[in-house]
């Protein structure tokens, strides 16, 4: 064989390499991307079934439930439109109150409830998410249209 041939299959293989490195790389990424849905999306169908998401909005006054088992907690998530209600076994953050925004982690189930792995609170009392004030904000946007308000 000669020295060219040798250099081609050499370089072909690292090529290979490469390729195969590239996807185990985009494939694991692709894994743990975690997209952001209001409670709208979710109830419009466009929050993906099985897959890990986050939901955000306001935790609704008065819907917070604690279980006898002292670490499952069942609140209503709310962008001001639509609710969606969210399920979560483990303790929940310090500064996780009703009526203040809040992050979920986790998946929908077949009943359309969200099953939180991971629950995600403010920072302090100025701070909202990002994406829960961007949600909140066509949340009541979105009230406002059904009400007939400009």
């Amino acid at each position: 064989m000669k020295p060219r041939h040798k250099r081609l299959i050499l370089l072909a293989g690292a090529l290979a390499a490469l390729g195969i490195a590239t996807m185990l790389v985009l494939s694991a990424f692709r894994k743990n991307l975690v997209f952001f849905f209001t409670p709208t999306q979710v109830l419009a169908g466009e929050a993906p079934r099985g897959q890990s998401l986050r939901i955000g909005g306001l935790v609704e006054n008065g819907t917070l439930q604690r279980q006898p088992d002292g670490v499952t907690v069942r609140f209503v998530v709310t962008d001001l439109a639509h609710k969606v209600t969210v399920n979560y076994r483990g303790i929940l953050p310090d500064l996780f109150k009703e009526g203040k925004g809040v992050v979920a982690q986790g998946r929908l189930n077949a009943d359309h409830v969200f099953v939180a792995d991971q629950v995600l609170a403010k920072h302090d009392e100025n701070y909202m998410p990002p994406e829960a004030a961007e949600a909140l904000r066509k949340g009541a946007l979105a009230a406002n249209e059904s009400k007939g308000k400009p």
